[in-house]
């Protein structure tokens, strides 16, 4: 693998009544934004070979919008995702480190974060980096690393859907 992209699912609806928080669909923002975020994506060049999808329904919402701009990918929806852990959401990236060239997870917080934040430390990032990142991931939000032979992560950079513009 040469690149791996995390993002977090975008802006999701609250919890209706006695409703279930994995059933919870994106809200209008966030089908918007995650139909940007495929976008700036796509024109930057970053179409991943795989993805590992929460099988949750907001984020599977935001990988079709994705999707939409991104074309042929390989999809994997993972029920042991939904809010995982930054240690499990590792174990998943790993496993696919020999099989992909550009890899992408859209997952939830406070794993997908936590597991920016950890590739960040582990590559000696800037203190300024750490900072941007230290202030949290906002839904829609894709951290984008360069991945070494030895599986190292080196931050290349961070989209938020309020700063990418509309490309499309």
């Amino acid at each position: 693998m040469h690149r791996l992209i995390l993002m977090r699912h975008a802006s999701a609806e609250r919890v209706p009544g006695p409703g279930r928080d994995r059933d919870r669909p994106l809200s209008v923002a966030g089908r918007l934004d995650a139909a940007r975020m495929g976008r700036a994506l796509a024109a930057r060049g970053l179409r991943p070979d795989r993805a590992l999808v929460s099988s949750a329904t907001r984020t599977s919402e935001t990988w079709d919008l994705l999707h939409d701009a991104l074309g042929d990918v390989e999809v994997r929806h993972e029920a042991a995702l939904y809010n995982a852990e930054s240690d499990v959401l590792r174990r998943f990236v790993e496993a696919s480190e020999d099989e992909v060239g550009c890899l992408m997870v859209v997952a939830h917080n406070p794993g997908i974060h936590l597991l920016a934040v950890e590739y960040l430390i582990e590559s000696a990032a800037s203190p300024s980096v750490l900072d941007r990142l230290s202030g949290g991931f906002e839904p829609g939000s894709v951290a984008i690393f360069t991945v070494d032979p030895a599986g190292r992560c080196t931050w290349e950079g961070l989209l938020e859907p309020g700063n990418v513009g509309d490309p499309g």
